[in-house]
């Protein structure tokens, strides 16, 4: 989970003041964590909980409460304009969206998943309490099953095979990089991310490849950065700079990570 919020944190400075280069500070100045953050937060919190209840917890239900209780704690970290009324409803309905939301924060999906088909369950359930479009639950599925491939060592271009079921990935980040511009959708973010983890030689590497083409770029970088956290090792130096970006709560929901 931790590739998704390096992402999200060195990203946040470029999401509305976008880049086309990968020569750029890492933690550049006023970088911060957002709503990318916090809810990668939340569906890491509800999963565990559901492991820990051996599956006899209700997930939705964990899901709506740990999202809802971050949420609330952090009103101010960009959500959309549906996703922050969600927050706020006394009985919280999915509202159809296929916006990329869903897929930014469903990495534990991917880490927590103990075979292909836990996994594409957990990616689910995390998905559908808000994003229940067949794109935004496809979205979800993809990067956590992508993460789950990389998990268990599985080669790049076999990774590259499993995910083109979902999205045409026969492009290079050279060839959009010029025209691609913000779009908050999966089907217009999610392949480019993965595109941007596959071209990528380490874990710093692939995060600049994402924030490269522009974007939204926070978001871009944090899909991106869970899956290369799968499949590359993330520095310590940068293992521990990323913590100092969160609070005490954040840090202690992650402290098992």
């Amino acid at each position: 989970m931790l590739g998704a919020i390096i992402g999200d944190i060195v990203g946040s400075v470029y999401e509305f003041n976008n880049i086309k280069t990968k020569a750029f500070k890492f933690w550049g100045q006023n970088c911060r964590f957002t709503d990318d953050t916090v809810m990668t937060c939340a569906v890491y919190k509800a999963i565990t909980e559901y492991k820990q209840s051996n599956g006899t917890g209700n997930a939705h239900k964990l899901l709506v409460e740990n999202m809802q209780q971050l949420g609330r704690m952090y009103p101010n970290c960009g959500y959309g304009d549906m996703f922050n009324k969600w927050i706020q409803e006394d009985n919280p309905q999915p509202y159809n969206s296929f916006g990329n939301g869903c897929a930014m924060r469903v990495s534990a999906a991917g880490w927590l998943g103990e075979s292909m088909e836990e996994v594409t369950d957990f990616a689910t359930f995390s998905a559908e309490v808000t994003h229940n479009h067949p794109q935004g639950i496809k979205g979800a599925i993809a990067v956590a099953q992508g993460i789950f491939l990389a998990r268990l060592g599985v080669a790049m271009e076999q990774i590259k095979m499993h995910l083109s079921q979902y999205y045409d990935l026969d492009f290079t980040l050279s060839d959009i990089r010029e025209a691609y511009s913000f779009n908050e959708t999966c089907q217009g973010t999610v392949p480019q991310a993965i595109v941007a983890f596959l071209e990528a030689t380490d874990f710093e590497d692939a995060v600049r490849n994402a924030i490269s083409i522009g974007g939204d770029s926070d978001t871009l970088a944090a899909i991106t950065g869970s899956l290369a956290e799968a499949y590359f090792e993330i520095p310590q130096d940068m293992r521990e700079t990323a913590m100092t970006y969160l609070d005490s709560n954040l840090q202690n929901i992650l402290k098992t990570l």
